[in-house]
């Protein structure tokens, strides 16, 4: 492509981010069909599909190139605007953060960031996998990933950041204990008694370690972090809670923990692309700096 239609670019990005051609029509205030002709005008340009049609409608690989390379572009100029003391429109700025951090010390780095506001920030629920794959493709500027297994090398393109560790308690109430475990916590107990997972690897990984338990288990998935908070506090079931948030309800004595002296931890790091803004320079470093302050570190 000899010369980028940024107009025609904004366009693909609202597909990109709705997945859907009506939808970026009603955010962008256009016509379907004035949708289908940018995109379809990029397509020539480019000789190549940049978007596979259907439902949700998603980029190809060099759609999604553009998408970020337009939205980087878009970040760059909001820098240069507030350099030269203009008016600006706020960018959005998309990030993907696991159930765990957003429960517990993610919060705390966005005050100083976001007031006064200098983007929009999207923050996406992804597990760690999940959020890798979306900073690689260049969907998000970047994520909170677990460290572990090559999880804490960076990209092409980015950089990687050691976060701390995030602790694990493995906790009950005081009445699902006594009813499952009151033997112990063995292994012909968690056989039978019903677990709560976010994601199954995580409580499957501390079994496997802590136990050399690799049966399966039964369990409950609940993707939010509340609502497994919520069915282990009701009694239904026990899980993996990390211990910024267990603590005062241990104190309290309305959990316990199953099996002391077995704490869990999963190594965090931050990835984020190698744009270097004022901003997205500080959104890095509050972040890095607020997750070293909450998490244990070496």
């Amino acid at each position: 492509m000899s010369q980028l239609d940024y107009r025609s670019l904004a366009v693909l990005d609202a597909v990109a981010a709705s997945g859907s051609f009506d939808k970026a029509a009603l955010q962008l205030g256009m016509t379907q069909s004035a949708v289908s002709q940018r995109i379809k005008a990029l397509e020539d340009a480019a000789g190549r599909l940049l978007v596979v049609r259907g439902t949700p409608s998603a980029p190809t690989g060099l759609g999604q190139r553009l998408v970020v390379h337009y939205r980087h572009v878009k970040l760059m100029e909001a820098a240069l605007d507030i350099d030269l003391g203009r008016d600006i429109s706020l960018p959005q700025l998309s990030l993907a953060v696991d159930a765990d951090s957003l429960a517990t010390w993610f919060g705390q780095a966005l005050p100083a960031l976001l007031a006064p506001p200098r983007c929009q920030l999207d923050v996406q629920l992804a597990d760690s996998a999940h959020a890798l794959q979306l900073v690689r493709e260049g969907a998000v500027f970047g994520c909170v990933a677990g460290s572990d297994e090559g999880a804490g090398e960076a990209a092409a393109g980015t950089t990687a950041s050691a976060l701390g560790r995030m602790g694990y308690l493995c906790v009950a109430t005081p009445g699902f204990a006594g009813h499952w475990f009151g033997d112990g916590f063995l292994a012909e107990a968690v056989a039978l008694a019903p677990a709560v997972v976010s994601e199954r690897t995580l409580l499957a990984r501390y079994l496997a370690q802590q136990w050399d338990i690799t049966a399966p288990f039964p369990h409950h998935t609940l993707p939010v972090s509340a609502a497994l908070d919520g069915c282990i506090a009701s009694g239904v079931a026990y899980g993996l809670m990390p211990a910024l948030q267990a603590g005062a309800a241990l104190a309290a004595g309305s959990l316990v923990d199953l099996t002391p002296g077995k704490r869990f931890e999963l190594g965090l790091a931050w990835h984020a692309w190698n744009i270097d803004t004022p901003f997205t320079r500080a959104l890095s470093e509050h972040i890095v700096a607020t997750a070293r302050r909450c998490l244990a570190q070496d």
